[in-house]
Order: structure tokens, then C-alpha cells, then sequence
């Protein structure tokens, strides 16, 4: 199988003369609008895999054409197999309740059993561990500050596979595992290329961050498993509404499509249902945890613009005109409104019950107002006292809450070992170590006649991977500004939807744990570099040679670091002399 770099978009319209500003840009290597069709612009094509590969293989040109055709699923699938063997290996070790799942896993069990978190005693871990059925749900309310979405997944595994660590760690691995399959796809459809969005799948199968957190019941792998799949359903909604828009425009003498202002400016999309259900899937990022509300905003953004792109190149004279008419507002409904109803129905356990935290607030209150309300930027802002009995208690019990929620939120400074500043976030600067403990010689899996050991769960992205995405993320960024390619801005839009939000944030204790949430982008900006670096569609032998060494020097470099730290990820005991070799910098200990 071969692969084909991303197409570039290069040249002006037919006798047309650029822009001053852009024959200054073009020493920066700016091209201007495609002149390929009109059709494969509104919906290009898919890269058609050569045969080479299965020549030398020696199989038939029949079988080899069944199996290029299988690719499409096949390959993902095989990735995706991969992916979760690796996950699902010895799954429940360590035998320990590591980092926040002291948190989520016990949050996770009280809501599939009463509806709604408890009040857990301190040092019941040890219990839990030893034998859970012994172990009692609290009835008094426990004060929890993230949504309850990712606990019910959570609890999902747990009502299955028992309050274990294999239980309370099962849905993580799943949606992981499942998030792998769906950048495969993504990437090929972004892309046009089976291998390059397989390629992306692979390098998001042996990132340490997204395995560590894949085999740990935190909150932070399902923000991510619901983003990546929203941008999935917009992508498809993208491909589906160019196509309608495609369709309804004249077709010219020659069998190509004719441009039409007319039809470009005028035409309504109808019922978008994938870019509904992105509505549905990000309202259940933000119901896991609030920064799926950046990601939210970020998307239905993008979605618009990629609604402007459309019917510009459709022949639109006013495309930003023609979407404020036509897109704007249906984008608008179909995402956030959506989002917000998602977001509340998620608290179902809470409404229905009457144990919640904060839950008879409002009923103690006598049904008067807030007297102030923390909103961003501005403080804390108080409220003139008003008669709201007529809004029912619950929701102003559950409006009180979530007020309390976000003064948390924006408050927590208080300093933490293994926090990080987002700057160091894509160098890997400081990792969080969920587990460590130094089992002796004989014990634990630690060699006999070893002076020590040590096992320790870091959670680390595979830095070559990490280094390797420092230089994509600059690649795309000059491909999407200077080259004019969307999927180079899509991935970027991702990237900086779960990135540059904490930036706001920088005096709050946050964890490098949380770049999880853009982890896939990172691995799709990789893969559309290592299509650039096999080179471009009518590149001769020796350039894509070269560019296959190249790129096949890179990916078995990451997949030999992800090998090398594997005992790091998985909590392997391993002699004390060889942990220290694997502390390339001093911050990661």
C-alpha cells in the first residue's frame, strides 16, 4: 500500500493576477485558490492506493483489488485491535486506587447504585481494595465538582465488572480504544488517505498519555473520546452539505460543474442531523467536564466557516453574507441549544432524587434570589433580592450549585507536586506520576539479586511523538495560512480548542494530564506531515524513496520510545538503575 501526501492547493484562477500581498507572501510558500475542478474542490476525492505492495506480496490483481477495497474498515479495524490489546493487557494493575480515581471510582458507584454521589470516609480505600462487597454506598451527599456524565460511564464498567480496578477502569479503555478507530476514519476522511488516517490511529495507539489514561478511570479520556467524536459528525456533516451544494449547481458544456452565484447565495442545506448529533456528543464533553464548553464554541466556529468556504467556492459573490442568512442560526441551534439540553439532562439522578448536594437549597431559602452571582471576568456581582418562587426549586438549587461549582473552579490555586504551567505542555515538561511505590527484591515482580526496584504509573506522552508534534503543529500552521488548506486549519482548530483555553488559566493548578483532550490532533498533525515527507502526488522514485526512509525512520523511532517506556505506563517494577535511565529530564521525577 502507498500513501499519498495531502494535496496541495496551488495557483490562481485562469488569467487572473494575484494580490500585491500575495506575490510578497509566496517566498513563505503562499498559494493561491485551487484550479483543480469544481466538483473535486466542493468534494474531493479519495487517494487511490497503489498496488505495489501487493504485487510484491505476490497476490493476484483480483485479491489485491478486494483488498484494497476492505481497507477502508479493514485497516482501522487491525489498528484498532492493536490498540486494544494493549489497552486490555492486565488492565486491573496496578491493584490500586491511583491518583483521582480515589474520586471517580467511588463518585461512579454511589451514582449507579442511589442516583447521586456520596459522602465516602476517609481511608475506605483500603477496604474497597480488600473487599468490596463489604463496603457500604454512603446515603449523605458528597460535594463533587465536575458534571456526572463521566462517572455514569465510569459506573457502567463498575455495574459489570464489579468495584475493581479492572471495573472502574473498563469504560476508559473501551472509549480509548474505541477513540483510536475513530481517528483512523477521521484521518481518512480529512485526508483522503487510508494510510495516512491509519498512520494517525497508530501514533494515537502508542502515545503514553492517551494509553496511561486509557487504563485510568479519570474524567479526561471521555472529554476527549466525545470531542474527537463531534469532530468527526462535523466532518461528515461538511462532506454531506458540500455535496447537496454540489448537486444543485448547473453543469457546464464540458461535464464539469459551472459555478453559480445565484444557487451558491440562496441555497438552503436542509436538516443537517450530523451536525446535530456534534450538538449532542459535545453537550456531553461539557457534562463530563466544563472545558468542553471551549471545544463547543471552537467547533461551531469552524462549522460555519467551513459553511462560508462552501458556498465561496460554489460561486457565492457575499459568502459570509449568504451564511449569516442561511447558517448561521441553524448552526447556532443545532449545536448550542442542544449542548445546554444535553447538558441538563445529564443531571437527571440529581433531579430525581432528593440526596443530592445542594439539593434542597433553594427550599431553605425561601424562594428569594441569589443575592450575588460569580461570573467570568467580572467577580462577583451582586443581585438586587427578587420573589423567584414562581422558577422551581430545583433549578435554583441547581443554579446555586453550579455557581459554587465555578467559584471552585476559578479559585484553586492551591500548589500541587506534579502541576504544570500549559507552556510545558508540548515538550513534555512535567508528567504526572499516578502510582510509584518500591517493591523488594523477590516481590512485585522485582528480580531476585536486584538492589531495587521501582513501579511507577507516569502519566507521559511518548516524547518523540510530543517532540515530533512540536514541529507538525508549525507545518500545519504554515499549510493552513500560507497554503490555504482547511484540513491543515481543522486540525488546528482542534488542537487550540482543548490547548489554549488554559491558558486563561495559568494560575489555577492544572495538570499536563489535561492535553489528553487534543492528543488526537496532535497525532493527525504528524500523520499529514509524514504524508508531506513521502512527498506529493508525480514526485519521482528517488523523492519518494527518500521520503519513505525518512518517514519510516520516524515512526519506528516513536514506536521504539513507546516500547522503552512501556513499563512506566503500565506500572512494571523494574531495577532501580533502568527508572533512572528513563528520567530524561529532571522535571519528570
Amino acid at each position: 500500500m502507498t500513501s499519498t501526501a495531502p494535496q496541495a492547493q496551488q495557483g490562481h484562477d485562469a488569467g487572473e493576477q494575484p494580490p500585491a500581498w500575495g506575490r510578497r507572501l509566496r517566498r513563505f510558500g503562499y498559494a493561491g485558490r485551487d484550479e483543480t475542478g469544481l466538483r473535486e474542490r466542493l468534494v474531493p476525492p479519495y487517494n487511490t492506493p497503489g498496488t505495489q505492495l501487493w504485487s510484491v506480496l505476490g497476490l493476484p490483481p483480483a485479491v489485491a483489488s478486494r483488498m484494497l477495497r476492505w481497507s477502508a474498515w479493514g485497516g482501522p479495524l487491525l489498528v484498532t485491535l492493536v490498540a486494544g490489546i494493549l489497552r486490555f493487557w492486565n488492565l486491573g494493575s496496578p491493584h490500586a486506587v491511583i491518583f483521582d480515581e480515589t474520586y471517580y471510582a467511588k463518585d461512579a458507584w454511589a451514582l449507579v447504585h442511589q442516583g447521586y454521589e456520596g459522602h465516602w470516609p476517609d481511608n475506605i480505600n483500603n477496604a474497597i481494595l480488600a473487599n468490596p462487597s463489604r463496603v457500604s454506598v454512603p446515603s449523605d451527599p458528597g460535594y463533587v465538582v465536575h458534571p456526572p456524565v463521566g462517572k455514569w460511564l465510569i459506573g457502567i464498567g463498575e455495574h459489570f465488572f464489579g468495584f475493581t480496578p479492572f471495573g472502574w477502569r473498563f469504560m476508559t479503555a473501551l472509549l480509548g480504544t474505541l477513540s483510536v478507530l475513530m481517528i483512523c476514519r477521521i484521518g481518512r476522511r480529512l485526508l483522503r488517505s487510508t494510510f495516512l488516517g491509519c498512520l494517525a490511529g497508530a501514533l494515537l495507539t502508542v502515545d503514553g498519555l492517551h494509553f496511561v489514561m486509557s487504563r485510568t478511570s479519570l474524567l479526561d479520556l471521555i472529554v476527549m473520546f466525545f470531542v474527537v467524536a463531534a469532530f468527526g459528525a462535523l466532518l461528515i456533516d461538511r462532506d454531506r452539505s458540500r455535496a447537496r451544494l454540489a448537486a444543485a449547481l448547473p453543469v457546464g458544456e464540458e461535464g464539469g460543474l459551472r459555478p453559480d452565484s445565484d444557487i451558491a447565495s440562496t441555497l438552503r442545506l436542509g436538516l443537517r442531523p450530523w451536525r446535530l448529533a456534534a450538538g449532542v456528543l459535545l453537550g456531553l464533553a461539557t457534562a463530563t467536564k466544563w472545558n468542553g464548553l471551549y471545544v463547543l464554541v471552537f467547533f461551531a466556529v469552524m462549522s460555519v466557516l467551513w459553511d462560508v468556504g462552501a458556498r465561496r467556492t460554489a460561486g457565492a459573490v457575499r459568502p459570509y453574507r449568504a451564511a449569516l442568512r442561511h447558517d448561521v442560526l441553524p448552526a447556532f441551534v443545532s449545536t448550542v441549544p442542544v449542548a445546554v439540553v444535553t447538558y441538563l439532562l445529564s443531571w437527571g439522578g440529581w433531579f430525581a432524587t432528593r440526596g443530592g448536594y445542594f439539593r434542597d437549597w433553594a427550599d431553605r431559602r425561601a424562594g428569594l434570589s441569589p443575592d450575588h452571582v460569580k461570573l467570568p471576568v467580572l467577580g462577583t456581582v451582586h443581585l438586587p433580592q427578587f420573589d423567584m418562587s414562581w422558577v422551581p426549586a430545583s433549578l435554583r438549587s441547581f443554579w446555586h450549585y453550579e455557581a459554587e461549582v465555578y467559584s471552585f473552579h476559578v479559585n484553586l490555586t492551591e500548589g500541587h507536586q506534579y502541576q504544570s504551567n500549559p507552556w510545558s505542555w508540548l515538550v513534555v515538561g512535567r508528567p504526572v506520576s499516578y502510582f510509584y511505590e518500591s517493591p523488594k527484591p523477590g516481590t512485585d515482580g522485582c528480580p531476585q539479586g536486584t538492589e531495587s526496584c521501582a513501579r511507577e504509573v507516569l502519566a507521559m506522552g511518548t516524547p518523540l511523538l510530543w517532540w515530533a508534534a512540536c514541529f507538525a503543529v508549525l507545518y500545519i500552521l504554515w499549510r493552513w495560512v500560507f497554503r490555504r488548506d482547511w484540513r491543515a486549519g481543522a486540525i488546528a482548530c482542534g488542537i487550540a480548542a482543548g490547548y489554549l483555553p488554559w491558558f486563561m488559566y495559568q494560575q489555577r493548578t492544572i495538570f499536563f494530564f489535561y492535553a489528553v483532550v487534543f492528543v488526537p490532533f496532535l497525532c493527525l498533525a504528524v500523520a499529514m506531515m509524514i504524508g508531506a515527507i513521502l512527498g506529493p502526488p508525480g514526485s519521482s522514485e528517488r523523492r519518494r524513496a527518500v521520503g519513505a526512509i525518512g518517514a519510516g525512520v520516524l515512526v519506528l523511532l516513536i514506536v521504539w520510545n513507546f516500547i522503552y517506556f512501556w513499563p512506566l505506563f503500565t506500572g512494571d517494577a523494574i531495577p532501580l538503575s533502568q527508572w533512572n535511565n528513563r528520567m530524561w529530564l529532571s522535571t519528570w521525577i
